[in-house]
């Protein structure tokens, strides 16, 4: 169970509380913002890695299933969470967004209880990336000089695009669910 691909995600968790303290450091040093940055997209390249390691090499665990979503949610919380408290995003906006996130995780959880695996979809992918981009924005917000108004348009587009991955995921299989699991929510 103990994979190269499990080892990746317990990596990345063990990134997120390296990244919360580097971003929240006071008084700030210098290269701080970009630190943490590195420390972001490191932890999210992790994400990609596991999950293609794990098929590629034919190593996909009860573990890496559970651990990997785990993670990912751990990751993008702590992110949002720690700019909300950088004063770079509206706590509003934050909670919509991690809310999804869990709300999506326990559709999940309760398909899994009914022997119902709810792959990702485009909507999800698409999800993941427009969050990487918008947090790493919004990490070096201060750097982007006259490119700073891509910072909160993007957290928007995340916003946007994090809402309709949400109400997708309902949609699609929650009716599956109530209605009996059908062919299209095994993945």
């Amino acid at each position: 169970m103990l994979n190269l691909p499990n080892l990746l995600t317990c990596f990345r968790i063990l990134l997120v509380p390296l990244l919360v303290v580097v971003l929240l450091t006071k008084p700030r040093f210098d290269y701080q913002e970009f630190v943490g940055l590195g420390i972001f997209l490191l932890a999210s390249l992790t994400d990609f890695l596991d999950g293609f390691l794990a098929r590629r090499r034919r190593q996909v665990t009860r573990l890496g299933k559970l651990l990997d979503p785990a993670a990912d949610k751990i990751l993008i919380s702590a992110a949002f969470i720690s700019l909300v408290e950088l004063g770079l995003a509206p706590a509003w906006m934050v909670l919509a967004i991690v809310s999804r996130e869990f709300a999506v995780s326990a559709l999940r959880s309760y398909a899994a209880t009914e022997q119902v695996v709810i792959a990702s979809t485009w909507s999800g992918k698409l999800k993941t990336v427009v969050q990487v981009i918008s947090i790493s924005l919004l990490i070096i917000y201060n750097q982007l000089g006259e490119f700073s108004h891509l910072a909160p348009i993007s957290l928007w587009v995340a916003l946007l695009v994090t809402v309709f991955s949400g109400v997708e995921y309902f949609i699609r299989f929650g009716r599956l669910i109530l209605n009996g699991a059908g062919p299209e929510a095994r993945g």
